[in-house]
């Protein structure tokens, strides 16, 4: 029975793992974030996912003149007991390969020189490397 076993994991493991096709083997999943800078902008996302829309109207409330002064207190009240990272203007679009905020691709969610890498090796889906000639007259 242990034979059968251990010829059936050969066959599956020659099968599925040391084949030559890139559709059949295994991808690798990413679990883990880059840096701390990612992880807190993750925390971040989901404290605005939570508390978002509620800052969003008890700002509207408290910054609405036509309302009563004792109305716009009790809503500036509940404004500042709700978390600091509520705010969505606290989020920052980084990289998600490499965390980097800056020069970031919005529509692929990479920055500049990864993007640049991808793109020079065909890895994205529509890019290609431009290239001209000289056009001599």
């Amino acid at each position: 029975m242990s034979l059968l076993k251990n010829g059936f994991r050969s066959l599956v493991s020659s099968l599925f793992f040391k084949t030559s096709n890139p559709a059949v083997q295994v991808q690798q999943v990413r679990t883990k974030f880059v840096n701390r800078h990612q992880r807190k902008d993750q925390v971040r996302r989901v404290t605005v996912k939570n508390f978002g829309e509620e800052r969003m109207l008890l700002n509207t409330v408290y910054r609405c003149t036509v309302l009563p002064p004792e109305v716009r207190a009790v809503a500036q009240k509940d404004v500042i007991a709700l978390p600091r990272d509520s705010n969505y203007i606290r989020l920052r679009k980084r990289c998600y390969a490499t965390s980097r905020p800056r020069g970031v691709v919005h529509d692929f969610r990479v920055s500049r020189i990864i993007f640049r890498e991808l793109a020079d090796y065909n890895k994205l889906c529509g890019m290609q490397r431009s290239m001209w000639a000289l056009v001599r007259t």
